[in-house]
């Protein structure tokens, strides 16, 4: 399996329109984060997980060309906003694009997208087949995806685990029975917003908490805001199975 980390920034993005602290002004390309999301290849099959507002740019960067699924976390804006763009592969692939999420995420999307599932369509617009998933493991071509389910705030979120890897993001917290789930992962991506407390993610100190408690092989922070620090000044202080992830990081995992 092969990880690429899309994007690591928070709703606002790093840097933040208007801002002149630290973290914004760094020339370290670590500290320029695009909305989170990722894309994992896996058995010869490519999914992406969250289509934010930077999707466009990151599927270019990254030079993707072929895409066979696209799962949802939850359906705040900066996590679906930039669905439109799979239509290029509509065109070159030649079919529907698979979508996974929640009925509740697939209402919301349907209002913010209502021309994509129109009855009379106009021509080019997106063309998605919507697969309703629950709390409970489902498959997408042949892999197995088990759903956790986190609370951001009071709204629940799904991270999912393919095999020994683990992605959760707007999380703050995970009850007990959502933790077996992720236990025995060997890589494990968490949020890790700011140092300071906050009502719907984890701290820095929470997210190592977590990693402590669940004890993968290496785990990864995602999901930062320009509040947490410089990449380099907080990645110094980490444990060594603890980094930073940043756009454009690829990992792999047997």
């Amino acid at each position: 399996m092969k990880v690429t980390f899309l994007g690591t920034g928070t709703s606002q993005g790093v840097p933040v329109i208007c801002c002149d602290c630290p973290v914004c002004s760094s020339l370290d390309f670590r500290d320029k984060r695009t909305r989170s999301a990722i894309h994992i290849e896996v058995f010869g099959k490519s999914i992406v997980i969250d289509t934010g507002p930077d999707f466009r740019s990151q599927m270019l960067r990254e030079r993707i060309k072929k895409l066979d699924a696209v799962l949802f976390t939850h359906e705040h804006k900066d996590h679906t906003a930039g669905m439109d763009d799979i239509r290029s592969f509509n065109f070159v692939q030649k079919k529907d694009m698979p979508i996974f999420c929640t009925k509740k995420v697939l209402t919301q999307i349907k209002k913010e997208f209502a021309y994509v599932f129109e009855e009379i369509k106009y021509p080019g617009v997106p063309a998605v087949e919507p697969h309703v998933i629950q709390n409970a493991p489902f498959t997408v071509e042949g892999i197995e995806i088990i759903p956790i389910e986190v609370m951001h705030y009071r709204l629940p979120v799904f991270g999912f685990r393919i095999g020994d890897f683990t992605y959760i993001t707007d999380a703050k917290t995970i009850s007990p029975e959502e933790m077996d789930k992720i236990r025995g992962t060997k890589v494990l991506v968490v949020n890790a917003l700011q140092k300071t407390h906050h009502i719907s993610h984890f701290t820095l100190e929470e997210a190592v908490e977590i990693v402590e408690e669940l004890k993968p092989e290496m785990a990864y922070f995602t999901h930062i805001s320009h509040k947490l620090g410089t990449h380099h000044e907080i990645e110094n202080g980490l444990p060594p199975n603890i980094r930073l992830a940043y756009d454009g990081l690829k990992i792999q995992v047997n």
